[in-house]
């Protein structure tokens, strides 16, 4: 790929619709614009022209048409919109008529990589629009937006100038070897500017796994013995039958995932083969394996025990499973009441007794996960790695300070180029394919 290229691609959904969306960038956008509608309209107004084939001359669409000349626009290029009908029909005869430019069809988050490069946003805000785009919940889209207007790029540059208040005497410990004031000068500048620093660094690293819950979601698994009643648990909370529900033990031989919304917050919610100590069925045992490995790894699980048969589970393994964190119901309370001193939640599937209460358990349970006394700014695995090696760093600068000043400034230099890995003004071309490999095509 090279920028001179102008790419095109369809950036409204693929299908049936009343609009599509069709953008150009790069050198040729405008031109090609013109030649297709006949006259340029004027910057980033939209006007209603008719669409022709710059060969032929054969009418392809009417609609609305946009030009954004460099540098004022998403990429930093020249850019160009094409709003037509959303038939495939039109969509189709439009892309082929591109095609005639010599454009070339744009990659994943091509649009959006180029933007970064022409220094129309950082790393760390593309990472928060390709966020927003995935946003599935009110907490992703509010987190993703702060990330892409700056939030996180605003810290790091806090940051970094506060590594810049720390250079200057550093750096006059290095120039000035032999002056008997500069070590005294280093410990009253340096050290409590250091020291506020990893303060500061470590308070947002607190609430980094909240971040990381908003952007990917709580996994949550059901755990239980067969015919407890964990699939008709979850076709009741997705509202379908996504489940096969039968009276026959290990009916679910592998776990069946369903992503929806609860308390605000993404949620995939797992069903597993049901628990039993002895089976002779090999797929059955390899579906207790996979329930019992995912379990470890789950944010939450809830462990469904069958009122009417408490001898099955009472000192076995599945209550021994359960952490503070996790759920504990007893259904088919209809059938027979739980234990006289039970540990969990009564429920009726059957007939929706104590239901509401779960609802509002779980709930809870999972503002209690991910709760924290504010927005989380570091929301992916990278940001954590360069916080935690920026911290590092300054921890092992502070340790030399007095008696090698020079070592401290080379771990405040590998510190500032940990925090510049989050805006992606260093290392960068080792995270571009990851990052941009998850846009959509016309994004």
């Amino acid at each position: 790929m090279t920028d001179v290229e102008t790419i095109y691609a369809l950036s409204s959904g693929a299908g049936r619709a009343g609009v599509a969306v069709i953008r150009l960038s790069g050198p040729k956008a405008l031109a090609c614009l013109k030649a297709m509608t006949g006259k340029l309209p004027q910057a980033r107004y939209a006007a209603l022209r008719k669409i022709t084939h710059p060969k032929s001359g054969d009418l392809l669409d009417e609609g609305l048409i946009l030009a954004f000349p460099t540098p004022n626009s998403f990429t930093g290029e020249d850019m160009a919109e094409l709003q037509i009908h959303g038939s495939r029909a039109s969509i189709d005869a439009t892309l082929a008529a591109l095609q005639h430019f010599g454009l070339r069809p744009a990659e994943a988050g091509e649009f959006t990589l180029r933007a970064f490069r022409n220094g129309r946003m950082d790393l760390a805000q593309a990472e928060g629009l390709a966020d927003l785009i995935d946003s599935e919940t009110d907490q992703q889209r509010q987190q993703a937006l702060g990330q892409f207007g700056g939030r996180l790029s605003q810290v790091s540059e806090r940051w970094r100038r506060s590594l810049l208040d720390i250079a200057a005497p550093l750096a006059a410990a290095v120039d000035f070897p032999d002056e008997e004031d500069i070590p005294a000068q280093i410990e009253t500048k340096a050290r409590p500017v250091i020291e506020n620093l990893i303060t500061d660094l470590e308070k947002y690293l607190r609430s980094a796994e909240r971040g990381r819950l908003i952007r990917e979601g709580l996994s949550v698994i059901l755990l239980g013995r067969p015919n407890a009643g964990k699939s008709t648990l979850l076709n009741h909370l997705i509202g379908s039958d996504h489940a096969i529900v039968s009276p026959i033990p290990g009916t679910t031989r592998d776990m069946i995932e369903v992503r929806l919304e609860l308390a605000g917050m993404a949620v995939t919610l797992v069903d597993t083969a049901g628990l039993r100590e002895k089976s002779k069925d090999p797929i059955e045992q390899e579906g207790m394996r996979r329930a019992r490995d995912r379990a470890a790894r789950a944010d939450m699980k809830i462990i469904m025990l069958d009122a009417s048969k408490p001898e099955e589970v009472l000192g076995q393994d599945l209550l021994g499973m359960a952490g503070p964190q996790d759920l504990i119901v007893w259904n088919k309370t209809d059938l027979a009441p739980p234990p006289q001193t039970p540990k969990g939640l009564a429920l009726s599937l059957e007939t929706g007794s104590g239901l509401e209460t779960f609802l509002s358990a779980i709930e809870a349970n999972i503002e209690k996960i991910a709760a924290s006394e504010e927005a989380p700014i570091l929301t992916r695995e990278r940001h954590i790695k360069a916080v935690k090696d920026t911290i590092s760093e300054l921890k092992q600068s502070l340790d030399l300070l007095e008696v090698q000043p020079d070592m401290a400034a080379e771990n405040v230099r590998l510190a500032a180029r940990a925090l510049a890995r989050i805006t992606g003004a260093i290392d960068v071309d080792e995270v571009l394919g990851e990052i941009f490999s998850s846009f959509c095509i016309g994004k």
